[in-house]
């Protein structure tokens, strides 16, 4: 292939500015098709963002002679039928996060990319932002000695801005994410602990529905040993009162400290009682540096950006880590 041509499975919100748009905005790529089931709202998504062909069927649209990658950007529950069926149809995939419901639905995934020899890639895109390779180039320099541990809170209001909403609220719906607002958020959390320290030795966790608002766990309380020997201490909270929001991560060595929101754009240096801070810009497709990798990756062989062991891996720590 000399470009890719992109079709989206799920043209939901999550592709309106995020994503979608940044299809077109990388060289060799363009997006040319989108499927919804409703038709609808397909036909909009299409007209407003000028992309040739619409389809409320996804198997449709994989079936599209012009369409040659595929980015599947539905509910996870069906993350894992959609991206088999593209591998076996010769296209590679980008596959929306959390990669799929569960480890075993990953590891399926992964297995259908290797019998295929069709390339599959996770959308962790934090691992393309400068802003996240500068904590990890940091971290890797030594700015805070040897990293000992890390401390990290994700509190929110039972109404958080923070959090996508849609008309369905499957989020929090076990049947169709796989979990609560936690298999939302944290496996961008958990994967950027795997790009920093490598692989986990030991995990943990305890999950539970404390405020009965729906069906999925709002708390969840994490323990995890990384081959480094790096300890990580996590907390989940999804009914906590608005003024005890937070999002924050600390990462603490020998020398120094490094803190930051891992859903924000600025870092902090703690070191030798000087505070540094450091400001990055996303831009208006947070997700764009990611594609741009990946299309280097599915045209050019360049390093797969984020491989579909390391989504499984984010799926074995949620799994465990809910007591699955």
């Amino acid at each position: 292939m000399e470009k890719l041509n992109w079709g989206i499975i799920g043209c939901g919100d999550v592709t309106e500015v995020k994503s979608g748009p940044a299809f077109n905005r990388v060289e060799r790529s363009a997006l040319v098709a989108v499927m919804r089931r409703n038709a609808e709202k397909a036909r909009d998504y299409a007209m407003r963002h000028g992309v040739p062909r619409w389809y409320d069927n996804g198997y449709d649209l994989i079936n599209d002679p012009e369409v040659n990658a595929i980015y599947v950007a539905t509910p996870p529950l069906y993350h894992e039928a959609y991206t088999i069926a593209a591998l076996l149809a010769g296209k590679p995939v980008y596959v929306e996060k959390p990669m799929t419901m569960t480890a075993a639905s990953a590891i399926q995934m992964r297995q259908a990319s290797e019998q295929t020899g069709i390339k599959l890639t996770v959308a962790h895109y934090r691992r393309g932002l400068p802003f996240f390779n500068e904590i990890k180039r940091e971290l890797a320099s030594g700015a805070i000695g040897e990293v000992r541990l890390v401390n990290l809170h994700m509190l929110q209001p039972l109404q958080s801005d923070m959090i996508a909403r849609s008309a369905e609220n499957w989020r929090v719906d076990p049947n169709i994410s796989g979990g609560g607002l936690f298999h939302d958020l944290a496996p961008h959390q958990l994967d950027l602990m795997l790009y920093f320290f490598g692989d986990p030795t030991y995990a943990s966790g305890i999950a539970l529905n404390q405020g009965k608002q729906y069906a999925a766990d709002d708390a969840v309380a994490a323990a995890i040993q990384f081959q480094s020997g790096v300890l990580f201490n996590g907390l989940w909270s999804f009914t906590v009162p608005p003024e005890e929001t937070k999002d924050l991560c600390e990462i603490i060595g020998t020398e120094g400290k490094l803190s930051f929101p891992v859903f924000g754009r600025e870092y902090t240096l703690h070191k030798g009682g000087k505070t540094d801070r450091f400001v990055f810009d996303h831009g208006p497709h947070i997700q764009q540096p990611m594609i741009e990798r990946v299309v280097a990756h599915f045209l050019d062989g360049a390093p797969n950006p984020c491989t579909a062991a390391d989504g499984v891996k984010v799926m074995q720590l949620m799994d465990t880590i809910t007591t699955r």
